[in-house]
């Protein structure tokens, strides 16, 4: 917003928080950690007009509404613009037209066959798994094709637990937080209540430095993007040697994500917070593993088991989701509006019926940002459409080749470290 809204000026470390939403001001300070969504999510619109992640995020906008009445203090005075100055206002105004024309096309209304298809698919990979290791034995060979089985059966529940954290699977929140925890907590041992609290966020404001915890690894860990690492390196600071990030990215990022971080930092989030509705829900999934490998493996071989299954589940799930992000623009929250932020922020991969499947869909990261709810069976439907829109108003809409994305992330580090160095060694 200009900065003489008051909006923005009463916003900001140690003052209040207020948002915009069609143009009522909104005082979220104290609802912040009331939010189910999360407190940080709602904190990264403080001081800005939250109208477009709002119709994204909520599935019944008129319950919600009546909900944040008691938030309301007021509008905007008639001299004070709609749209922030650095939004485009065309590009927006066109953007809400292509929402109301998926809304029209049923877009948002889901297959339940398909994702009905989707969980059985999942249990009978599950099934199998363990069929393998009572039917033909605990050698190298069975242990080794059970493990690859399960690794498919975590992945593809991740991709499950997503659409329905996304809340695209039913036409009701409650049914879809209450399959999501069954999804994410009894087939995969993780907490829905972690999944939001960091997914949002990235969706909120993605690639937005200090604001997507998806890429909270800059600067300990990588140096990200081309402004971030030029920055990084005039500031003088190296917290990794990150001219050689792109090499040990092998060894710290897709293998070790998931059995050395998510798999420990989960139970604290749970405890700390108190969420023991989804530490039942996690214990439960543990409790069936070993009751049902633990006679067949051991206790180490059944912990052994478990390890593999993650870190070959960290490896899909580590390629998938950053090839779409961090090969793109990185930055600092620049308060842009909702369909550049999100086009910038992500790319496409081609689409074939592997490429769906292997990704759950995600390889139409562009669609999916834009419409978070939307059902993933329809992103191709709207593809063409998001396609036009960039093309007016030259954006850049990318897709590529499976391998081209995956080669694309080792690539952008590889520029990005590059960049740093220069930086932090010009005088």
């Amino acid at each position: 917003m200009a900065p003489e809204n008051p909006v923005a000026q009463r916003t900001g470390r140690g003052k209040e928080q207020w948002l915009v939403i069609d143009r009522k001001v909104y005082n979220v300070t104290k609802f912040t950690r009331r939010h189910p969504g999360g407190s940080r999510v709602i904190s990264h619109y403080a001081g800005q007009d939250a109208t477009d992640p709002f119709v994204a995020f909520h599935i019944n906008q008129g319950l919600v509404r009546k909900y944040m009445s008691s938030l309301l203090i007021g509008e905007l005075s008639p001299e004070q613009p709609s749209f922030e100055p650095t939004k485009n206002k065309e590009l927006t105004d066109e953007f809400r037209e292509l929402q109301a024309t998926v809304e029209r096309m049923g877009l948002m209304k889901p297959n339940h066959v398909f994702f009905l298809m989707h969980l059985l698919h999942i249990l009978l990979l599950d099934v199998t798994a363990w069929l393998i290791l009572w039917l033909f034995g605990t050698s190298f060979v069975p242990f080794v094709l059970c493990a690859v089985l399960l690794s498919t059966v975590q992945a593809q529940a991740g991709w499950l637990q997503h659409d329905l954290g996304h809340l695209s699977v039913f036409s009701t929140s409650t049914w879809n937080h209450l399959v999501h925890h069954f999804v994410i907590g009894h087939l995969k041992g993780a907490p829905a209540s972690w999944w939001n609290h960091l997914h949002f966020q990235h969706h909120a404001k993605p690639n937005c430095f200090c604001k997507d915890p998806d890429i909270n690894m800059h600067p300990f860990f990588f140096a990200l993007g081309k402004i971030l690492s030029v920055e990084l390196g005039k500031q003088k600071k190296k917290y990794m040697p990150y001219n050689h990030q792109h090499k040990y990215f092998f060894l710290i990022g897709p293998p070790a994500l998931l059995p050395a971080y998510f798999q420990w930092y989960i139970f604290y989030f749970v405890i700390k917070r108190k969420k023991w509705v989804d530490l039942a829900w996690m214990t439960s999934f543990y409790v069936r593993i070993f009751l049902t490998y633990v006679p067949l493996l051991g206790l180490k071989g059944s912990l052994g088991l478990l390890f593999l299954v993650r870190f070959l589940e960290s490896n899909w799930f580590v390629w998938v989701t950053q090839m779409n992000h961090i090969p793109m623009h990185i930055d600092h929250d620049r308060n842009v509006d909702w369909f550049s932020m999100q086009v910038r922020a992500t790319c496409n991969v081609h689409k074939s019926a592997f490429n769906d499947w292997f990704s759950g869909h995600l390889n139409f990261q562009i669609e999916h940002h834009l419409f978070p709810r939307m059902p993933r069976h329809n992103y191709h439907k709207v593809a063409p459409l998001v396609q036009s829109l960039c093309a007016k108003h030259g954006i850049e809409y990318q897709s590529k080749p499976l391998l081209s994305a995956f080669a694309d992330i080792v690539h952008s580090l590889k520029e990005s470290g590059q960049l740093w160095l220069d930086a932090y060694l010009h005088q």
